[in-house]
């Protein structure tokens, strides 16, 4: 059995009462808030505090911090904070003095208690103030005396002041060429970070600025694009902004008072970028593929060299490169340092390569004399038999002629060059027949090519100017009798084969592959199935400077031969002898000379007067050739290009013409199609 007893209380006084209420409902008020918005472990705690009052959330924070907070009345509103983890008590004071960044109110620490104050009338307060030896961290709210060594102070005013908040102060002291700063501590440092980095002893020619994050070329192309604007406003004042990528620095040169807003915008860009990070770079001059697969060895090594350390397994994973050809771009995906690197590398394999024209100059002069003189003899009848004296060298002889009188005329020889002169005599039963052959020929030859040939760097080129000529290469005889000749055609002519590669400097490594055929004239006495041709062809490696002439090869060919045919005895007799001997005589000679003259094309002005050189040459040719006329065809003339000054002119467009001539407008051509 249950029994309640009560107890009568004195009424309290009318001021411990209120103060004892409030006492109560504070109380109430935490442990109503303690179950559901936090959760005390071990470590820490762990926040869940949902559009809860901004005063209970102080209240919190001064119990767990055991700190003094004096709060403004101006300080209202509510928030939300939510942890995923347990937070200790510094890292909770940390995320209350965010908390109170948000929502535009600042905390001040004065004399053992934390002022709480909207962030607009902060600086006003009795702010703590750091020095280099006792830097604050986080949001809280101090004042720092910066000294300013090599520049001057007031100068940096318009160059931070868009980094300082409107609650925040910046000013500048001329007489001590210092800056005061007054905000968060975070941004405090931030500043002093950026004005240790401006505030460089600058020389009047050059200075180094080395980057930690951002690429020196990256930064240097964007300085240049802004200072070349401003230059044209400003003659004279433009700097001069080089990337030294091997160290990743800015090498910046001018005048000591413009290098320091662009040493401002150089750290600002010279930041980290948090993550990973995918970029699409486009090329210019390169193939993608190719430099994808350079890309993708380099992140392959760096995944290799994992096992030195933590840091470089890091850089070497998750790095992923694709080509797109479509658009010619590379696509990396990586961490930024890696990404940084990988487009060092790109830059320096996206250049403009040079090209070499290369000018083969095959010159042959070459002579040939040829003598032949003999006398051949047939004697013979039906009852004594036949004698002939028959020299085979000398082509067409009696006994081929006799065979060919003997067939009725149907298989007569050729004759072949020269004079020939036949005689058939009788003296009783015997025939007596003579055959007398006599030749000179000479014949000289001047050969001059000069097959050219533009390529890249490093890439190999071939030019074939010739005939396609048929050569027979078999023969097949049916059951019925009927041949069949198999044809195999071959090119004849010119053939140049060049792969360029152009070394430091001027000097061009040239691998050539050279050949010269040509069809030969069917020489009489020669035995031969078919065509013959002449061949001259070299292959060599050679190393020539810029503009040079070399001589690749050469030939010096003197040939003398000298043939007697005789009958014995009777052809050694003195004068008489010339009746039974067949003397011939031939000499060659001939001179074969291959020159090259390579040529670097590094830029456009130089394939433009390479080419208008080459393209003027054909024109005065043509131009000579019209100045003849046409044979038989006095109306006609021989076409002729159009001057080079006026091919680089393009005519104005049809629709731009007629709206001039409806304006009443006249629209003139280039001068060379007046």
């Amino acid at each position: 059995m249950h029994v309640s007893t009560c107890v009568p209380v004195a009424p309290l006084p009318g001021r411990v009462h209120r103060w004892w209420i409030c006492l109560m409902l504070s109380l109430l008020l935490i442990s109503c808030l303690l179950p559901g918005g936090v959760q005390a472990e071990e470590n820490g705690a762990t926040l869940n505090f949902r559009d809860v009052d901004i005063q209970a959330l102080i209240n919190y924070v001064s119990e767990e911090t055991q700190t003094n907070f004096i709060v403004d009345p101006r300080v209202r509103g509510r928030v939300t904070l939510v942890s995923g983890r347990p937070v200790s008590r510094a890292e909770l004071y940390e995320i209350f003095l965010s908390v109170l960044r948000v929502h535009g109110f600042a905390a001040v620490q004065s004399d053992g208690v934390v002022k709480l104050l909207p962030d607009a009338i902060a600086k006003q307060a009795e702010v703590p103030t750091a020095s280099e030896r006792s830097p604050l961290q986080g949001d809280e709210y101090i004042t720092r005396v910066v000294t300013v060594t090599h520049v001057d102070a007031a100068q940096l005013v318009p160059i931070l002041r868009p980094l300082v908040p409107q609650s925040g102060h910046l000013a500048a002291s001329p007489e001590s060429n210092t800056l005061v700063i007054s905000d968060t501590a975070a941004n405090v440092n931030r500043l002093v970070g950026i004005i240790s980095r401006i505030d460089q002893e600058s020389r009047e020619d050059m200075e180094v600025i080395p980057l930690q994050h951002a690429a020196a070329a990256e930064v240097a192309r964007i300085i240049s694009t802004m200072e070349g604007a401003e230059g044209r406003q400003r003659p004279g004042s433009r700097l001069q902004v080089m990337a030294d990528e091997r160290t990743n620095s800015i090498l910046l040169g001018g005048d000591p008072k413009r290098r320091i807003p662009v040493r401002a915008v150089i750290s600002h860009l010279d930041i980290p970028m948090e993550g990973g990070n995918t970029q699409v770079i486009y090329l210019r001059y390169a193939k993608a593929e190719d430099v994808a697969e350079v890309l993708r060895g380099l992140a392959v090594s760096m995944e290799a060299t994992g096992g030195g350390g933590a840091s470089t397994a890091a850089r070497g994973a998750g790095i992923h490169v694709q080509a797109h050809e479509s658009t010619n771009a590379v696509v990396i995906s990586a961490p930024p340092d890696v990404i940084r690197d990988m487009r060092a590398v790109i830059q320096q394999l996206d250049v403009r390569r040079a090209q070499v024209l290369v000018e083969a100059i095959i010159a042959e002069v070459s002579t040939e004399r040829a003598r032949e003189l003999g006398v051949q003899w047939g004697i013979g009848s039906e009852r004594d038999g036949v004698g002939i004296i028959n020299f085979g060298s000398s082509g067409s002889g009696l006994y081929q002629l006799a065979r060919g009188f003997q067939a009725g005329g149907s298989d007569l020889p050729t004759l072949g060059d020269g004079l020939t002169l036949g005689g058939v005599g009788r003296s009783g039963g015997t025939t007596i027949a003579v055959l007398l052959r006599a030749l000179a020929g000479d014949s000289a030859s001047n050969i001059l090519s000069t097959p050219s040939l533009l390529t890249m760097d490093n890439e190999e080129a071939e030019i074939i100017v010739g005939q396609n000529v048929p050569f027979r290469s078999g023969r097949a005889i049916e059951q019925s009798g009927q041949a069949f000749d198999t044809i195999q055609r071959q090119d004849v002519g010119v053939k140049l084969t060049v792969r360029p590669q152009i070394n430091e400097g001027n000097a061009v490594k040239l691998e050539i592959e050279q050949e010269v055929s040509q069809v030969a004239p069917r020489i009489s006495g020669q035995d031969a199935a078919d065509l013959i041709t002449n061949k001259r062809s070299l292959r060599t490696s050679v190393m020539v400077d810029d503009g040079q002439m070399v001589v690749l090869g050469g030939l010096i060919d003197d040939v003398l031969v000298q043939t007697r045919n005789k009958v014995p005895g009777l052809g050694d007799i003195p004068g008489l002898g010339r009746l039974f001997r067949y003397d011939t005589s031939s000499k060659e000679k001939r001179n074969l000379m291959v020159f090259l003259h390579p040529v670097i094309i590094r830029d456009h002005n130089d394939l433009s007067g390479q080419t208008a050189a080459k393209y003027n040459y054909i024109r005065a040719e043509q131009l000579r050739s019209r100045a003849q006329g046409v044979l038989m065809m006095p109306d006609d003339t021989v076409p002729v290009l159009p001057d080079w000054e006026e091919l680089l002119h393009l005519p104005p467009p049809f629709e731009a013409s007629a709206a001039a001539t409806v304006r009443g407008l006249s629209v003139q051509p280039p001068p060379g199609r007046q």
